[in-house]
């Protein structure tokens, strides 16, 4: 399956738009939310291809918004990537025994993340 709509989940404001300037200019359609549960809930309403999903959030934590992603039969098969600045081995051993496919550390480069997405 091709990637096509990828949700975007920041609660920064300039990283939300800085990754959706990246998604958008790579061909890709860019949803956002700004809080966990916001992106449960767009998870579940317009199945995105792919999720872009930092860690530190003031709601849930994008540990527990993947493990709710992955624990969700209608959203399961969707593959997360985490966007994250906690970049130890801990944090990406943890993501993926969460079930993210990905982990990408800030800061970022744009062909970091267009590779990612060309990966899944």
């Amino acid at each position: 399956m091709a990637v096509k709509k990828v949700l975007i989940v920041d609660d920064v404001t300039t990283e939300l738009k800085r990754l959706e300037k990246i998604v958008v200019d790579a061909g890709y359609t860019a949803i956002t939310a700004v809080s966990g549960k916001d992106a449960i809930d767009k998870t579940r309403e317009q199945h995105p291809d792919a999720v872009l999903l930092d860690v530190i959030m003031p709601d849930m934590n994008g540990f527990q918004v993947c493990r709710a992603i992955k624990a969700n039969d209608a959203t399961k098969g969707i593959p997360v990537v985490i966007v994250s600045s906690k970049g130890e081995k801990t944090d990406k051993a943890w993501g993926a025994e969460q079930g993210a496919q990905g982990y990408i550390t800030k800061p970022y480069t744009s062909d970091q993340i267009v590779t990612q997405l060309r990966a899944l």
